[in-house]
């Protein structure tokens, strides 16, 4: 375990985001932690589309969600697994629990093996990850600050950020997708027909929902409705919790699609293309790149 950085512990080759890991033990046990049949664990790198998928499994699950008669946070319904910042003992959460996550496949606990348990994985295309990631640090001062695109660029193509390296992320997990009960989701698609997305996660997740709870479902999951819903935008967490870096910006900042376009020059984009296509030429995952392509 190499905890020399301020901003990242590595451990077993994946980067943590140092200052909200607070429970060593925790990690150097995790893949033995024991896993329940009805457990579900949406898994993502960071910057994919986490919060937003948090949000739609909390509204499938509860019906207090979608009523509003429970004014719980979306982070407390589906809590962070390797980043437990609210001290939750997740051994007394009544099932079925939920749970989001950053790991990389090696690191989940072993049960998740045995097919039972559930994982959602939500993979965005890199570029716009990269864009997100870039003004997130600028945010919250748990994340090292990048003071341009070209920093964190270079940092971003060597695995030297949260999340480790996003290439190995993704294709770790498609990889070995034989040895999990996993749903792959693209972020873009999601974008494009929310409604089809909450309707295959919840046919995944063998939730059966009324056309009323759907439309619900897709209407609370909208960005602009999550921006303005103190449970799901993560405003007094980015304030209370991670600390602010300035008073300007919000962590639900655009969700859209193509914004790295607005940010990396013509030479950073080729750079970034050569990248992708020797690492990704052969994992089959559609990628888009712009909502006007697909």
């Amino acid at each position: 375990m190499d905890n020399t950085d301020k901003y990242l512990l590595n451990y077993k080759g994946h980067n943590f985001a140092s200052p909200v890991v607070n429970d060593i033990d925790f990690l150097e046990n995790i893949e033995d932690f024991e896993i329940r049949d009805d457990d579900v664990f949406l898994i993502t790198y960071p910057k994919s589309g986490t919060i937003w998928t948090q949000q739609i499994l909390s509204l499938i699950y509860s019906e207090g969600h979608r009523n509003g008669t429970e004014n719980l946070q979306t982070v407390d319904r589906v809590p962070f697994f390797e980043y437990n910042t609210r001290k939750v003992d997740f051994v007394k959460r009544p099932s079925p629990r939920l749970f989001a996550s950053h790991l990389s496949y090696n690191l989940v606990p072993k049960g998740l093996t045995n097919k039972k348990a559930k994982i959602i994985y939500v993979y965005r295309n890199p570029k716009d990850v990269l864009t997100s990631y870039f003004h997130y640090s600028n945010l919250v001062v748990i994340f090292e600050a990048m003071n341009s695109i070209e920093e964190l660029l270079e940092k971003f193509l060597d695995g030297k950020v949260v999340g480790g390296l996003w290439f190995d992320h993704v294709r770790g997990w498609y990889e070995h997708r034989r040895d999990f009960n996993i749903l792959f989701m693209m972020y873009e698609e999601m974008k494009k027909d929310l409604r089809s997305s909450v309707l295959k996660i919840s046919s995944f997740l063998e939730k059966e929902l009324s056309e009323e709870d759907v439309e619900t479902i897709v209407k609370q999951a909208t960005f602009q409705y999550m921006k303005s819903d103190p449970r799901a935008n993560c405003d007094s967490i980015v304030s209370n919790e991670l600390g602010r870096r300035t008073n300007e910006g919000r962590f639900l900042r655009k969700g859209t699609v193509g914004d790295w376009k607005r940010h990396l020059t013509v030479e950073q984009n080729e750079r970034f293309d050569k990248v992708f296509q020797r690492k990704m030429r052969d994992v089959p995952l559609k990628f888009i790149w712009d909502l006007n392509e697909g």
